[in-house]
């Protein structure tokens, strides 16, 4: 067929999950709370950051930006989807659809590497104390954050020019809840080689690079933890470690399988529940795990709350 024969897709339908209508509300439901939770315990986390002056730190300095990130994560996709649980016609243009994969590459970057600048962070703290304030000065972890968004930058910016040269002309309906890369790919009339090489080279290299910094990083921290003589102590550290490396793991497993597998190997509910994992569920437990768990943030909490409770005591009764 000439390209001259071809119509030119102009929007995707996005099926979703699921296609029975009760399913749809249900998960609609479900990913609604999901939604919810992530937007609150990370905005929980923010605000009490900035509040509380102890928590002016280097490692809840790197947490309120992976808090903010996370927002911004689950943003990109969750209340498009959330939307097309309760539409007749769940389309999305072309154009709609890469700038969606656009954002959701660059956050995904920028999320990697602030975990692997919070790994460095905690490495220095543990392994090195006696140097952790000239090594964490405040400078070195501006220039941390920003490295982490410029490298997503890169990586998404980078995949989408040759996303751009993609041509559509039929079938135009994607597998999965939103745009991402591969299931794109699968869709384009024009030759993806290139694609999927640019694709498994920057994924290769940014991912790799980012997760090899964070496996050191728990290595050298881990061996150091080894060496503490009180059981407790141990015990303690080893509990915060092994919750920050079950959600950096998962986030990178499923992340990485999904964006280097090769389009044969393709599975539709595989898929999907990869990228719900690192797309979805990551972002809602990363305020669980690294900051609703620690007890200076639960004190900080309860500080501001009795703040607030007493201000609204004294308004009653004044």
């Amino acid at each position: 067929m000439s390209m001259k024969n071809q119509t030119t897709v102009t929007e995707f339908i996005l099926l979703g999950l699921s296609s029975d209508p009760q399913m749809q509300i249900f998960l609609f439901l479900v990913f609604l709370v999901i939604y919810l939770i992530t937007l609150g315990g990370n905005i929980v986390i923010m605000v009490v950051i900035r509040a509380d002056s102890h928590l002016h730190t280097p490692m809840y300095f790197f947490l309120f930006h992976l808090s903010f990130v996370d927002i911004c994560y689950s943003s990109v996709t969750v209340p498009n989807m959330l939307m097309n649980f309760l539409a007749e016609h769940k389309t999305i243009s072309v154009n709609g659809c890469i700038a969606q994969m656009f954002l959701f590459i660059l956050l995904a970057g920028a999320e990697i590497f602030i975990l692997s600048a919070m790994a460095y962070d905690r490495y220095a703290a543990i392994c090195d104390p006696l140097r952790y304030v000239e090594t964490m000065r405040k400078g070195i972890c501006v220039q941390l954050v920003s490295g982490a968004w410029t490298m997503g930058f890169f990586y998404a910016l980078l995949n989408t020019i040759f996303a751009l040269k993609l041509h559509f002309c039929g079938p135009n309906q994607i597998s999965h809840f939103s745009c991402e890369l591969p299931p794109l790919l699968q869709l384009s009339c024009t030759d993806t080689l290139t694609n999927q090489v640019v694709l498994l080279i920057s994924a290769l290299v940014f991912a790799l690079s980012s997760f090899l910094l964070t496996l050191i990083s728990y290595i050298h921290i881990i061996s150091t933890i080894l060496r503490i003589r009180s059981a407790e102590g141990r015990r303690k550290a080893f509990s915060t470690c092994s919750s920050h490396l079950i959600v950096v793991g998962l986030l990178y497993v499923t992340g990485f399988l999904q964006y280097t597998k090769p389009s044969s190997v393709s599975s539709v509910v595989l898929d999907e529940m990869f990228s719900i994992q690192y797309s979805i569920l990551t972002p809602m437990l990363n305020p669980i795990v690294y900051s609703l768990k620690n007890k200076e943030v639960k004190t900080a909490l309860r500080n501001i709350l009795w703040k607030f409770s007493s201000i609204g005591t004294n308004g009653c009764w004044s």
